[in-house]
């Protein structure tokens, strides 16, 4: 909360000489102590412990690259690849861009728990759609983003970088360091692009905060130049942007624009990320000077409001405004501004309220979705329960970015006392699959009905029959379809078309109400009711466009009685699924896998209680590389090998969990750990199919 505080009313030069003197103090009285007044802790990364997120302080360690030897290095790797989206695959779009720099009570926080943490009101971004750049920074030497980012980002699009920041007076004492020689620099950039690459992440930010011998500046330049052109070897269509700090005469002097104090770093980098403190002429100013790289050039707005044009928080857009109307790209610093000051009237509501500020003034930079198969069930990668086909799995509550699903892109609805339908992601009802949903909850009179945006995507069809598969949850007459715009262009001309996907009911009351407001009105071919959860009505639908490209998915709310007997409505979508009709997911059955148990440690206390800890691993026999987006890892206590029902244990991105001191009930002779593939369009493998881990109990 100090941070916080100090960090809206202080500006940077001040709050860079009371660190340096809060520091100093504190280590004179107490060199065991961390800034916060907490004990070191104690840390060994090669021992077996819960999969953690942490930064490199050391320029030791990197050098010796003893990350590499962590026991935590495996659950750390980023497992989805970034989802292409410029105009060659890989690289961002001629056009101005967003990129959002997140900086929360110094990184590492609920996000470190690599496998999930409890804290359903966690933070999160889910409005990735308005993002091209996501920077996970701290002010730790070497800030790695933690893999659940990585995960998220990538899913929509949006590349990831880490955070290489040297700043205050030890800063400076390790700049000269690296620094040495030339030899020395471009080791150290060796280093950083090794880690991007083995990692799954994207590139750096290089914030060089300190003050420094005018002589070691063309090293540094020699740095840069050399970090930008390894990692674009390393990982085609990455990113390394210099921040707007030191500049060539070896001052500290936050510039604002672009200019000659600070340009020869933006040339032998990727862009620059110019600081806060700018005037509204600034941007205009640095596109001139970039010339044909004025969307390289990132104006900073400190969401905070430390000094920023148009004052951050909620006239953020204000900046943005001015941005745009220059053309040149933008760079927001710490939007979780709303959720450490606890904005009212809850941080759901006003993430939603604020984001929504941001897409009117800069528009949208993701679409999706762009390729088959499709699956979302809306999860925002935190709630309080976890469901699987409709089956709650657990009821206890979570986070983890990497279980996050694609987002909807669902307009801000503002004042929710207006009598029309509400539409937002409720993580908090009971979910089909994952943690969350959309719930459509207002008034509907009579026949009336109306569409709710959820995807903007990009599939091209050619003719080829496409499936549609969602579930609802409805009360009384409430129900669901599926609008689709469908676009095609012929002579410069733009056409559209719009297909509904209805509910499923009476054909001939369906077609006689939306045949005249759609091009076609198509019925499901196929309704399920999950015995297990009757409430879920599962539907499928084909399409077979003609040769256009699917550009819009929208939820139509209508009721199915044309006189019904309130105008309450109430519905949920629980998922929805698009995949090529000719396309089914195969799951290798448990003889294909290879699993196995490493790192295992038994222990007991007094009182009789045992507990267990190891690593499973899980490979395809065949060597074959693997399809599947993730994997549920299940529990069955055995007693003389007869099993009790199975428990939902965690979800894995990477082919390895870890098992932290599972409590073992009495009477238990073996433990079963069944691995539950998922595939891309989001089946599950049947646990009796799985993969399995069988481990006898031993005795203490």
């Amino acid at each position: 909360m100090f941070n916080s505080l100090v960090r809206t009313y202080i500006n940077r030069q001040t709050l860079i000489s009371i660190r340096n003197l809060y520091t100093s103090i504190l280590s004179s009285f107490s060199p065991n102590m961390t800034t916060d007044g907490a004990p070191h802790p104690e840390f060994d990364p090669t021992t077996p412990s819960t999969p953690v997120s942490y930064p490199i302080k050391t320029l030791e360690e990197l050098k010796q690259r003893t990350y590499f030897n962590s026991f935590h290095f495996q659950f750390n790797k980023a497992s989805v690849p970034l989802t292409c989206n410029g105009v060659d695959g890989v690289m961002l779009p001629n056009r101005r861009r967003m990129m959002v720099c997140h900086d929360m009570a110094g990184g590492y926080t609920d996000d470190k728990w690599i496998q999930g943490g409890s804290k359903a009101d966690s933070y999160a971004i889910w409005h990735w759609y308005l993002i091209d750049v996501f920077i996970y920074f701290s002010h730790t030497l070497v800030t790695l983003p933690p893999p659940c980012w990585v995960n998220a980002a990538h899913k929509h699009g949006v590349k990831v970088l880490g955070t290489f920041i040297v700043e205050w007076d030890e800063g400076r004492a390790i700049a000269e360091q690296f620094l040495a020689t030339t030899a020395d620099a471009k080791m150290y950039a060796e280093r950083l692009a090794e880690l991007a690459d083995k990692l799954g992440f994207d590139g750096w930010l290089i914030n060089m905060e300190v003050t420094l011998n005018v002589e070691k500046i063309p090293i540094l330049k020699e740095f840069v130049d050399h970090l930008t052109k390894t990692m674009h070897s390393a990982v085609p269509g990455s990113l390394v942007i210099w921040y707007d700090s030191v500049t060539t005469d070896g001052q500290l002097n936050w510039q604002n624009q672009l200019n000659d104090s600070n340009k020869p770093f933006f040339d032998v980098s990727d862009g620059i990320f110019l600081n806060y403190s700018w005037q509204e002429d600034y941007p205009s100013l640095s596109a001139a000077v970039a010339g044909n790289r004025k969307f390289d050039v990132y104006m900073g707005i400190d969401i905070f409001g430390r000094g920023s044009y148009g004052g951050g928080q909620w006239t953020t857009n204000v900046a943005l405004d001015v941005i745009k109307k220059n053309d040149v790209s933008a760079a927001m610093f710490a939007p979780g501004w709303i959720y450490e000051t606890q904005q009212p009237p809850d941080f759901q509501t006003a993430q939603n309220r604020w984001w929504d500020l941001i897409e009117k003034s800069w528009g949208i930079s993701q679409i999706y979705p762009k390729v088959l198969p499709f699956y979302s069930n809306f999860d925002q990668g935190r709630g309080y329960h976890l469901s699987i086909s409709g089956n709650l799995v657990s009821d206890a509550p979570w986070n983890n970015l990497s279980n996050q699903s694609y987002q909807p892109y669902i307009e801000f609805s503002g004042d929710t006392e207006t009598k029309t339908i509400q539409a937002f992601v409720d993580f908090k009802q009971a979910s089909y699959s994952g943690g969350g949903n959309i719930t459509f909850k207002g008034v509907l009179e009579g026949d009336a009905y109306i569409t709710k945006r959820i995807f903007h995507g990009e599939i091209h069809s050619r003719n080829s029959p496409l499936r549609f598969t969602f579930s609802v949850k409805a009360e009384g007459s409430s129900v669901i379809g599926l609008s689709l715009e469908f676009t095609n262009t012929n002579d410069d001309v733009e056409n559209k078309t719009s297909i509904l996907l209805a509910s499923w009911g009476d054909k001939l009351l369906t077609m006689e109400r939306f045949s005249g407001k759609f091009s076609t009105v198509i019925m499901p071919h196929h309704v399920n009711k999950l015995e297990t959860a009757p409430e879920w009505i599962i539907q499928e639908s084909d399409v077979t466009p003609q040769e256009s490209t699917l550009t819009g998915i929208y939820a139509l709310c209508y009721k199915s009685d044309h006189n019904p007997s309130t105008s309450d409505y109430h519905a949920v979508l629980g998922h929805i699924s698009i995949q090529d009709s000719a396309n089914n997911m195969v799951f290798p059955p448990a003889s294909e896998w290879h699993v196995e148990s490493q790192n295992v440690n038994w222990k007991s206390d007094p009182q009789g209680n045992k507990t267990v800890s190891l690593k499973v691993l899980w490979k395809l026999i065949s060597g074959a590389a693997c399809v599947f987006s993730e994997y549920n890892i299940y529990v069955e206590n055995e007693a003389n090998e007869s099993a009790q029902a199975s428990k939902y244990v965690g979800l894995a991105l990477v082919k390895a969990y870890y098992v932290t001191e599972l409590l073992i009930p009495a009477g238990v002779t073996s433990l079963k750990f069944i691995i539950q593939a998922c595939g891309m369009n989001g089946d599950w493998q049947e646990l009796v199919d799985a993969p399995f881990l069988r481990l006898r109990v031993e005795d203490l």
